[in-house]
């Protein structure tokens, strides 16, 4: 069924690759108009390379060959001086705004007993309060708008259970399910609906580095791409190692349109049965 988010205009952050392009593409493909967001440049603390304006260009390129418009801004998340006026900007040349992905995140590594207080900060302020930001500067719209609205936080399977060697990337995703929690609360007079998405392990730069494979597999020196996915697949009841971005967009896509109109304050696993393990 096609035209599922016709005419609308979505908010994507971490907008420049991997999930957050697949977003964008998909809403895209179904009608939406974007707004993309994106840092464009290496965090503090994060153990891989984050994404660049040609990677940003490539997310413009891609939605622009569905037809569709974009309207870009470079800006942090966690400074809300820099997002709200590119939110605010993006809205008046697209002249609405009915669909939030709050996607941006990162993922960085060690016990809790010894994280660097700038390593525990980078996260809370990056996975957590942006997500908070974002919202922030989404929701007047969306109440100015008198259509409803959709706000998709991009949470993790670990925002639903405890892991070992990265507590404060597991705190940060518990800390938006209870903002979750609590804005579809204060929003849902205006008939807007809040969600969270709990991906598992997603074929992503974010995973594609060696620390990650050390997470996965600490019994080897030197551990490769297809040790971590041996790995990652035992986690799984379904028979795959990982999730690809697709599958994530395809749950934002559905908690986004009207088929999912009384949906809200869910947690949506996308995670081949992993809690249930």
């Amino acid at each position: 069924m096609a035209g599922r988010v016709d005419g609308k205009v979505a908010l994507i952050t971490g907008a420049a690759r991997s999930q957050g392009r697949s977003h964008a593409v998909r809403l895209a493909e179904e009608g939406a108009d974007i707004i993309a967001v994106d840092l464009c440049r290496d965090v503090e603390t994060v153990p891989y390379s984050g994404p660049t304006t040609d990677d940003f260009a490539e997310t413009v390129r891609q939605v622009e060959a569905l037809d569709r418009r974009i309207v870009t801004a470079q800006a942090d998340v966690r400074d809300f001086g820099a997002l709200k006026p590119a939110v605010d900007d993006g809205v008046a040349q697209l002249g609405r705004l009915d669909i939030v992905s709050a996607n941006a995140g990162i993922l960085s590594f060690g016990p809790l007993t010894e994280l660097p207080e700038d390593t525990w900060q980078t996260m809370i302020d990056t996975n957590l309060t942006s997500v908070w930001h974002t919202a922030k500067a989404a929701i007047p719209h969306l109440i100015e708008g008198g259509r409803g609205g959709s706000i998709v936080i991009t949470s993790s399977i670990a925002g639903l259970q405890g892991m070992p060697g990265i507590g404060h990337y597991v705190t940060a995703k518990h800390g938006v399910v209870g903002l979750m929690r609590t804005l579809a609360l204060e929003l849902g007079e205006h008939n807007i609906r809040v969600n969270t998405v709990h991906p598992t392990q997603v074929d992503t730069d974010m995973v594609r580095h060696e620390d990650m494979y050390r997470m996965f597999r600490p019994d080897l020196d030197s551990p490769t791409h297809d040790d971590f996915a041996e790995a990652s697949q035992a986690t799984h009841v379904l028979p795959t190692p990982w999730a690809e971005s697709i599958d994530i967009s395809n749950a934002l896509l559905f908690l986004a349109s009207d088929e999912a109109r009384y949906i809200t304050g869910v947690t949506l696993p996308v995670d081949a049965g992993a809690l249930t393990k």
